[in-house]
């Protein structure tokens, strides 16, 4: 196999335990961004982590001038990065599905679910990636900036405005939603 080929298979072995271990969180981040759309959530996260293995294999990402110090974190960012772009490039006419996958068990937050998932879809996508970074991702605002690529200041009037368009639509009910 040779040195070359060891060092490969290192870093396969390397980028295979990343996947297996922040998978599930870049999924789940994908269905808020997509709005519930789970077919739209593992294309998302299937886009982002093949852009990240061809960097992967590229750089040594264990040293040198190309070192990433949170892989997850920077999976999360390649992963928004790529929605932003699919929604630019995205017809206006598609619509994301209402449907998320429930466990088992959990019907009284399925109603809650699906009216956040929906609220969350009449967003804009830079607002909702705004909110999914802010609050799911429970990232600070000079990440969120980071990732979005724009000021402190855009993200802080962007997730104000969102947040006051999400109470606008739901008024006094989200309480009554979250109680039941």
């Amino acid at each position: 196999m040779g040195l070359i080929g060891a060092a490969r298979g290192t870093r396969d072995t390397e980028f295979l335990e990343l996947v297996s271990g922040h998978t599930g969180r870049l999924y789940r981040s994908a269905c808020l961004l997509t709005s519930g759309d789970t077919h739209q959530a593992e294309d998302l996260v299937q886009e982002a982590l093949g852009r990240m293995y061809v960097l992967w294999r590229r750089s040594a990402w264990t040293g040198g001038r190309h070192r990433v110090e949170h892989p997850g974190a920077y999976a999360h960012t390649v992963m928004v990065r790529v929605f932003l772009a699919q929604q630019r490039r995205r017809s206006s006419g598609e619509r994301p599905t209402d449907l998320l996958p429930e466990p088992e068990g959990r019907e009284a937050d399925r109603t809650l679910r699906l009216t956040l998932l929906d609220a969350l879809g009449q967003l804009s996508a830079k607002d909702r990636a705004v909110l999914v970074l802010r609050y799911w991702e429970d990232r600070s605002v000079e990440e969120t900036a980071e990732v979005l690529r724009l000021s402190s200041g855009a993200v802080r009037t962007r997730t104000s405005r969102a947040l006051g368009r999400l109470r606008e639509q739901f008024g006094d009910s989200l309480a009554e939603l979250a109680v039941h």
